[in-house]
Formats: C-alpha cells, structure tokens, sequence
C-alpha cells in the first residue's frame, strides 16, 4: 500500500511540472551544438602618405605688429609648399589663435600683471603625398619662417586592399584553433554559421617636437619604416 501510495505522489509530481520548464527542457534539447573562435591576421606595409602639422607663432607688442609678421611667414611658408607640388586640397588651416602675453609688474604679487604683448598662431595641417621629399619640404618650411612642427604620422593609402591578406589569415587562424578542439573533444566542423570583423588599431604617428631654424640645417631625415595593419575576427560554426 506504501508503494503504491509513493507511485502515485511520483506521477502528480510529474505531471505538476509548469509547461514553461518543459518548453525550455525541449528548447534547449532542440538548439543547435555550436563552437566559436577568434582569430587574428596581419601584413605589414610601407607608409606612403604622410600628414604633418606646421605653423608659425608670432610675438610683438601689438596685436597688428603680431598679427602682420605672422601673415608674412605665412605667406612665406604657404609658398614653399606650392612650390613643393602640395596641392590646395591638402592644405587645411587646423589652427589660428591671437591672445595676450601678460607679464608681472611686481616680484611680490602686489600688483596684477599687464599685458605685454600679443602671440598670434597659425597652424596648417599637411598632406604629404610624395614621402621622398618630406625631409626637403621640413627644412624649407622651416626656413621660410615656420617655428612649429607639432608632429607626424604616416599611413598607407591602399590599407583596405592590403588587409584583404589579413582576413584570409585571420579566418585560417580561428579555423586551425577549431580544427584543434574538434580533433581533441572528438567532433567534427561544419559550416559556418556567422563571421563578425573587428576593427585594428591605427598606426601610432611619430612626434616632431617644436623646431627653430637654427635646429634643423639641409634636408630633415625621415624614417617612415613599415606599419603593421591587423584584423580580428570572430567565427562560429556548427558541431556535427
């Protein structure tokens, strides 16, 4: 009688189970047995384009005096790059700026400072399509006036077409880290169900620091050396 008591209690229980527990039991019976994996390919490539970012920066007690010997060295400056073959299109203004320069009226503090001149700044950023004659154009921008060089970085025009190499290798890369899990946990690979691209980080530029036309003598040395352009990706297939 204990048994069939104990039997009948079982199947109440069974048959108490709440229908939304024993879709998921289904559901999770019926999805399909996947396995994901990253990979990572790269090429390296020499930079061809470079962008660098030149100005001038004027004092003089004025502003008009500032202002007027800062448009000179411009203009200077703006003539060394026609002359160099850089186009209109590549030269973009990034920078202008005229403030006070104030100075202190007493060592102690007592009294506020005034101001005692103007700086005017003026700031281009340049496209170098022609490397080879980057060295050239630095010396003379800077002979013709230029007192700031803020920095450089190269790239490379054609990178999406290069980094077509880079996802073949990428995808070769999850597909070997696949293949090496299937054969150890002793399943097989089959098609692929998704492939999702991430992105690779740009190149770091190379930094100029400022530059007086006393420090730089001839044409400047540039070493543009390679860059490497890198792809991630992340793949899932199904388990036979």
């Amino acid at each position: 009688m204990l048994k069939l008591l104990a039997s009948v209690a079982t199947l109440f229980a069974l048959l108490a189970i709440p229908p939304a527990f024993a879709d998921e039991t289904k559901m999770n019976a019926q999805m399909p047995r996947t396995i994901s994996m990253t990979g990572h390919g790269e090429v390296r490539a020499v930079p061809d384009t470079a962008m660098i970012s030149l100005g001038v920066s004027s004092y003089a007690k004025t502003a008009r005096e500032a202002l007027t010997e800062n448009t000179k060295a411009m203009g200077a400056l703006m003539s060394v790059l026609e002359k160099a073959g850089i186009e209109k299109r590549d030269i973009t203004t990034s920078n202008f700026n005229i403030g006070p320069r104030y100075e202190n009226t007493s060592n102690d503090g007592s009294t506020p400072p005034k101001v005692g001149g103007y700086d005017v700044t003026n700031t281009v950023t340049v496209t170098v399509r022609k490397i080879d004659s980057l060295g050239e154009i630095l010396d003379q921008s800077v002979s013709a006036g230029s007192n700031q060089v803020y920095g450089i970085s190269f790239s490379v025009t054609d990178a999406d077409k290069k980094l077509d190499d880079a996802r073949r290798d990428a995808l070769a890369d999850a597909r070997h880290k696949a293949d090496l899990y299937a054969a150890a946990g002793g399943f097989a690979i089959g098609q692929v169900v998704s492939v999702n691209e991430g992105g690779y980080a740009p190149p770091v530029p190379m930094v100029y620091a400022r530059a007086a036309k006393a420090d730089m003598a001839g044409a400047v040395p540039v070493a543009q050396g390679e860059q490497t352009l890198g792809i991630d990706v992340s793949v899932v297939w199904d388990i036979k």
